[in-house]
């Protein structure tokens, strides 16, 4: 006999996928190991006992002229005869046991009806069917791999202690008794299914955790555990994109509980309409008389009596496991389970991100849900951002300590003390134990939380925040609020502004960078800076059109305005007028093709710079004659083709800046400029330089490089003051020995010109090194060897 152990495989999957499996289906596939064990019990009785026996039937045919009282009386005797007492000797038949054998064989294959014959096999059929069908979603390729992704990542995520710590977060529940009551969940799930399982409900309000408020502890997560958990967030995003896609898992549930439900009316039909046709006696017919000298036999069906319970037996279990099923398919279609709703875990745990789902993802929550709805409470954990942000910070602070972030620490520019951090996945906290730190320059980073721990940095003074989205606690706003000076801002959307920066009242300096449109720059930018009663420094690098009037409203106080646009012509300026105050403007890149009249009225002016726009004529340069404080002087990177002899009215210029133009001629008048310690006329076209140059006796920075000049004027070298004259890439091939009046000279570019030989007086230059001469090797070679040593000691 085959133990029915050995049928167990049909129906056991692995151990994980019970939590797949809801009440309906467990139901099942135990009725399919009853109608199994029925099928078995009975193809076991078929193979190993006699299936029918039969006995000739002696048939007594009265004669033809008989009467009809003598064939009653015949009729009579022979039942009479069948009826004898126990002391007859019977019938002889003269039949030997081969006969018996094959008399038996031929009734049980035609008088026997074939339900009779074939029941125990059909009832293992159907039952193999039965359990392939309840189990095929486990097994058909397009669906395995993502119920066993799916049973994985669930399985990691109920363990992890990240789900511990992020629901005991919100709860305020003691972590280690959580840890304790999980794991013991689960170990009463392994052992038991059946009792330790907790009841079945709709709603995931029935399984509401402990909340202990007396005992609120923090569990702290390893390095390891956190990037495990980091892990598990990645895949758990990576498989709802892809689950979510599709519904294949729906569907092949529904194509077999559907399956189920036409197999179970079809058994019962056929079945009803033949279990009567299982009976104990049968008449058999068989022309055989020349062989056995019998034609009828009467036969009895050994197992009629059992098959018969049997099949009632079986008829009953198949009604009940259809029924079952068409609960199954009320259920499925009469739910939406192609969508599923977290709302209750959102309002139990407080993570209110928790997205809902769809498609397979939500129709194997529902699944678990079955099963027990804590495992989708806790799978809930890994699919919120906000609980990703904080593993993510916690990892971040295990990687970035305080003492790693002191190595990182600078001086910047403002010469102050800056800490630079760059694309991390957030802001460590650690930062804010480090008291000593003035600076602090974020780029690139998402979701940055400002704690109120920040108001232990007592020296911080300086903020740069590039492309990254910033929450700060209200304690953090605050103390910003009374200790910045100093807040530079990149952004790509005018959206990503930090809306606390408009409150910064004791902030002296604002440097915003990014696209914004008129109308944003007017209402949201510009508008709220009234409140920044310190405000000096003001730059706006985007994409303005025009100045806002809403920038008067910080004029009386602001020093330093810089425009950098980015090609956008500037065209209406008007609200320049009003900027009495200002000393420093920079309009750079704004398209401008003169110099325009607003700027005349800013009599405090004492650096201007207009780089970089489309400048050709200058005749305008007549009314800088009214700034007497201007001093610096910058219309570089332009298409300037001249410069008007009005530029002697600029009396007060010490600095000016005519590189990258079109310059041809300089005009002698250029050099009534008797204050101008810092010329530059690098890049243009310029050919002669006028001899009036040696009236600059405050010349220190003079610079002609890349231009078409093949002499230079003697006076040139009686500007004793210069420091650093670049002659390079021009067209002379001689040069003054007068050279050794500039005494104070440091740098001396020489480089791609037509010398062949270098002046020794060069050797009276004493502050000149050979790492300040930039000179051809070769041309170098031909100085006195005394000269070259005293140029390479340094």
């Amino acid at each position: 006999m085959i133990p029915v152990m050995e049928f167990r495989q049909f129906s056991e999957q692995q151990p994980a996928f019970r939590v797949l499996k809801p009440w309906w289906d467990v139901f099942t596939d135990y009725l399919s190991v009853v109608m199994l064990m029925i099928g078995v019990f009975g193809c076991t009785l078929q193979v190993m006992q006699d299936k029918i026996i039969c006995l000739p039937q002696r048939v007594l045919l009265p004669p033809v002229n008989t009467s009809e009282v003598e064939v009653k009386s015949l009729l009579h005797l022979q039942s009479n005869m069948s009826a004898a007492p126990r002391e007859m000797t019977g019938l002889k038949t003269d039949l030997d046991l081969q006969q018996y054998s094959f008399i038996n064989q031929m009734c049980y294959e035609k008088a026997l009806h074939w339900y009779a014959k074939y029941f125990p096999y059909l009832v293992l059929i159907h039952t193999l069917i039965f359990m392939v069908c309840s189990n095929f979603w486990f097994k058909f390729p397009g669906s395995s791999s993502k119920i066993e992704h799916f049973i994985s990542m669930l399985g990691k995520c109920f363990d992890s202690p990240w789900t511990t710590r992020a629901l005991s977060e919100v709860s305020g529940e003691n972590p280690e008794e959580k840890d304790k009551k999980s794991m013991t969940l689960r170990s009463n799930i392994a052992v038991s299914p059946g009792e330790g399982s907790l009841e079945k409900t709709q709603s995931l309000r029935s399984i509401p955790e402990k909340i202990v408020v007396d005992k609120p502890s923090a569990s702290v997560l390893d390095k390891k555990e956190g990037e495990q958990a980091k892990a598990l967030f990645e895949k758990v995003k990576k498989f709802r994109l892809h689950v979510e896609e599709g519904d294949i898992l729906y569907l092949m549930y529904v194509r077999q509980t559907v399956f189920k439900v036409f197999k179970f009316l079809l058994i019962i039909a056929y079945n009803s309409c033949l279990v009567n046709k299982v009976r104990n006696r049968v008449h058999c017919v068989v022309e055989i008389q020349d062989m056995t000298g019998y034609t009828n036999f009467e036969c009895n069906h050994t197992m009629a009596h059992l098959f018969s319970k049997l099949s009632y037996c079986y008829l009953c279990l198949v009604a009940v496991y259809g029924l079952t099923s068409l609960y199954t398919s009320y259920w499925l279609f009469y739910r939406s389970l192609k969508e599923y709703s977290f709302e209750y875990v959102r309002q139990e745990t407080g993570i209110n991100d928790i997205p809902d789902v769809k498609n397979d993802f939500a129709f194997m929550l529902h699944m678990i849900d079955q099963y027990d709805p804590l495992y989708s409470k806790r799978f809930a954990v890994f699919l919120s951002e906000v609980s990703e942000n904080k593993l993510k910070q916690l990892n971040l602070n295990h990687e970035w300590t305080a003492e790693k972030l002191r190595q990182r620490l600078q001086t910047n520019g403002n010469n102050r003390l800056e800490l630079q951090l760059f694309m991390l996945p957030g802001l460590p906290d650690t930062v804010f134990e480090l008291t000593e730190l003035q600076s602090l320059k974020l780029e690139i980073i998402n979701n940055v939380t400002i704690l109120a721990s920040i108001s232990q940095l007592e020296n911080l003074q300086e903020l740069s925040l590039y492309q990254c989205s910033l929450k700060l606690h209200t304690t953090a706003t605050s103390f910003l609020k009374e200790n910045l000076k100093v807040l530079r801002v990149k952004f790509d959307d005018n959206r990503e502004l930090p809306n606390w920066m408009y409150g910064l009242r004791n902030l002296e300096e604002l440097y915003l960078t990014g696209s914004l449109s008129p109308d944003a720059s007017k209402n949201i930018v510009l508008e709220s800076l009234r409140d920044m009663k310190c405000l000096k420094t003001l730059s706006l690098k985007s994409n303005l059109t025009k100045i806002p009037q809403s920038i008067v409203d910080v004029s009386s106080h602001l020093l330093r305005l810089y425009f950098h646009n980015d090609g956008t012509k500037l065209v209406m300026l008007n609200n320049l007028k009003k900027m009495t105050n200002l000393i420093e403007l920079e309009l750079v890149r704004c398209d401008l093709e003169r110099i325009p009249h607003a700027i005349f009225s800013l009599t405090n002016l004492q650096e201007l710079d207009l780089k970089e726009n489309n400048l050709r004529s200058i005749e305008e340069i007549i009314s800088f004659q009214h700034l007497r404080k201007l001093t610096c002087l910058k219309l570089w990177y332009n298409s300037i083709t001249y410069i008007p002899e009005h530029i002697k009215k600029l009396g007060s210029l010490e600095r000016l800046y005519f590189c990258h133009n079109k310059i041809e001629v300089l005009p002698s008048h250029l050099f009534l400029c008797n204050k101008l310690r810092y010329l530059d006329l690098s890049n243009n076209d310029i050919r002669f330089i006028p001899p009036e140059i040696g009236v600059l006796q405050s010349l220190q920075y003079f610079s002609v490089v890349c231009n078409k000049i093949e002499n230079l004027p003697d006076e040139l070298f009686f500007c004793k003051k210069l420091k650093i004259l670049k002659l390079g890439k021009n067209s002379m091939s001689i040069l003054s020995p007068k050279v050794s009046y500039l005494a104070l000279l440091t740098y001396l570019d020489l480089k791609c010109n037509h010398f062949e030989v270098l002046p020794q007086e060069l050797g009276c230059c004493h502050a000149l090194k050979r790492s300040g001469l930039i000179v051809e090797e070769t041309l170098f070679e031909t100085l006195p060897s005394d000269v070259r040593d005293q140029m390479k000691a340094e």
